[in-house]
C-alpha cells in the first residue's frame, strides 16, 4: 500500500493520470468527429484532408520557425530571472507575429498555386487558402504561448487548454463537416487552432503579464541566434517532412487510386489519437528532465524511466487494439473503410519501433545536437520515401504500412548506436 500511495503522489502520476483524462476526452472527441467525416465524405474526401493536413504543418513550422522546444528550454532555464524572462517572450512573440503575416501574404495572394499544389487540378479550393492566411498568425501565436507555459512547468494548464480544443475542434468540425462537407472539413483543421488562441493567450496572461513584456525594447537578436538551430531541426522534420509524406499521398492517389490513399490517411488517424498520450507525456515530463540532466548518467536515469514506465503500457495498449482492430473502424468509421483493418499490424508494428525511438530523439531536442538531429532525419525520410514508392508498388495499399515499420525500426537501431554511451 505504501508504494502505491508513493506513486500516486510522484509528478509522473499525476501529469499522466490528468494527461490520461485529456486522452479519454480526445478519443471520444475523435470517435465523433471521425464517424461524421466516414459519412460525410468517404474514403477519398478524408485523403484530400491529409494532404491538407500536411501543408498546414509545413507552414506551422516555419510561421513558428520550429521555435517551440526552444522556447521550452530557455523558458524553463530563466523562468526564475524576470529580465530574461521578457526578452525571451517579447523577442519570440514579436518574431513569429511577424513571419506569420508574412507568410499570410503569400498564402491569400498564391491561393490558387497553393490549390494545385496540394490538390491537383481537379479541385477548386483557393478559398480555404485564403482563409488560411487569416488564421495563420493566431495559429502560430497559439503554439508559441503554449510552449511558454509548459516551459513554466504549468503542465496542468498545458492539458487544460488541449482539453478545451479539443471540445471546440468537436463543435467546429461537426458544424462545418454537417453543412459543407469536404470544404468544411477542410476549414475545420485551420479554424479550431487559431480560436485556440484566446484560450492559450489566458492562461499564459494568468502567469504574467503579457502586454508588458511583448515591447520592442525587450528585443534580442541574441535570442534568436539562440533558438536558430532549432529551425534547422524543425525545418527537416517539419517542412522536408510535410513534403515527403505528401509526396508519398499523391503517388498514392495516382499509382493505386484516392480511395487507397484514404485508407491510409484512417489508420494513420487512428493511430495519431493513441500516439497523443505518449508525445504529450515526453514533451510535458521527458523534455524538461532531459533538458536539465548533466551527464550522461542522469541522461540514462530518464530514458530508463520511460522504457520501465510508459513504454511498457504502450505495447500492451497496441497489441489490445491490434485485437479489436475491427470493432474500432467500424465504431470510428463506415464499413467503407473495413479494408483498413489489413493495415493495422504493419501500422502497429511501426508505432511501437516510433515510441522506442521517440524517447531518444528528443535528446536531440534537449542538448542542441542540431547536426545529428538532421542528418538522422533526412535518413529516415529518404527510408521513407524511396521503401513508400517501392513497397506500395510492390504490396499494393499494405506496402505504405510496411515502409512505415521498416523506417522507425531502422530509426531506432541508428538512435540507439548513436545514443549508446547514455543508454548503456
Amino acid at each position: 500500500m505504501d508504494l502505491i500511495k508513493k506513486i500516486i503522489q510522484t509528478n509522473l502520476f499525476k501529469i499522466t493520470s490528468l494527461n490520461s483524462l485529456s486522452i479519454v476526452l480526445k478519443l471520444f472527441i475523435g470517435l465523433i468527429t471521425s464517424k461524421v467525416i466516414a459519412i460525410f465524405i468517404g474514403p477519398s474526401g478524408l485523403a484530400l484532408l491529409g494532404n491538407f493536413r500536411n501543408f498546414v504543418g509545413s507552414f506551422e513550422t516555419v510561421s513558428t520557425l520550429g521555435f517551440q522546444t526552444g522556447i521550452v528550454k530557455y523558458i524553463a532555464e530563466t523562468k526564475e530571472k524576470e529580465s530574461e524572462l521578457k526578452r525571451y517572450v517579447a523577442t519570440v512573440f514579436i518574431t513569429v507575429f511577424v513571419v506569420a503575416v508574412a507568410l499570410s501574404i503569400l498564402l491569400f495572394f498564391l491561393s490558387d498555386y497553393w490549390n494545385e499544389f496540394v490538390f491537383g487540378g481537379n479541385y477548386v479550393f483557393g478559398f480555404v487558402f485564403k482563409s488560411f492566411a487569416f488564421a495563420l498568425p493566431w495559429y502560430a501565436l497559439s503554439l508559441v504561448l503554449v510552449s511558454i507555459i509548459n516551459g513554466l512547468g504549468k503542465f496542468k494548464k498545458v492539458i487544460y487548454i488541449t482539453i478545451i480544443g479539443n471540445f471546440i475542434g468537436l463543435f467546429v468540425s461537426v458544424l462545418l463537416v454537417y453543412n459543407y462537407q469536404t470544404v468544411g472539413a477542410l476549414l475545420a483543421i485551420i479554424i479550431t487552432p487559431s480560436v485556440l488562441f484566446l484560450i492559450s493567450f489566458y492562461y499564459a496572461n494568468k502567469e504574467f503579464p503579457l502586454f508588458s513584456y511583448i515591447r520592442l525594447e525587450f528585443f534580442d537578436f541574441k535570442i534568436i541566434k539562440n533558438l536558430s538551430s532549432y529551425f534547422l531541426m524543425a525545418l527537416v522534420s517539419g517542412v522536408v517532412g510535410s513534403m515527403v509524406y505528401l509526396a508519398v499521398r499523391k503517388n498514392m492517389m495516382v499509382s493505386i487510386g484516392i480511395q487507397q490513399a484514404g485508407y491510409w490517411e484512417a489508420i494513420t488517424r487512428i493511430s495519431s489519437y493513441y500516439l497523443l498520450f505518449a508525445s504529450t507525456i515526453l514533451t510535458l515530463y521527458f523534455l524538461p528532465k532531459l533538458t536539465v540532466a548533466q551527464n550522461n548518467h542522469e541522461t540514462k536515469k530518464v530514458f530508463w524511466s520511460f522504457y520501465k514506465t510508459i513504454f511498457p503500457l504502450f505495447v500492451i495498449g497496441v497489441t489490445i487494439l491490434y485485437f479489436a482492430r475491427f470493432l474500432i473502424v467500424k465504431i470510428l468509421f463506415t464499413p467503407e473503410f473495413l479494408p483498413v483493418t489489413t493495415l493495422f499490424f504493419w501500422q502497429l508494428l511501426g508505432d511501437v519501433f516510433k515510441m522506442g525511438s521517440w524517447i531518444l530523439g528528443y535528446q536531440f531536442f534537449a542538448k542542441k545536437l542540431t547536426f545529428a538531429f538532421i542528418i538522422t532525419e533526412l535518413f529516415s525520410l529518404l527510408v521513407t520515401y524511396f521503401s513508400s514508392f517501392f513497397l506500395i508498388k510492390t504490396f499494393g495499399l499494405e506496402g505504405i504500412v510496411i515502409a512505415y515499420a521498416l523506417t522507425y525500426f531502422i530509426y531506432w537501431i541508428v538512435l540507439v548506436i548513436y545514443f549508446r554511451r547514455s543508454l548503456f
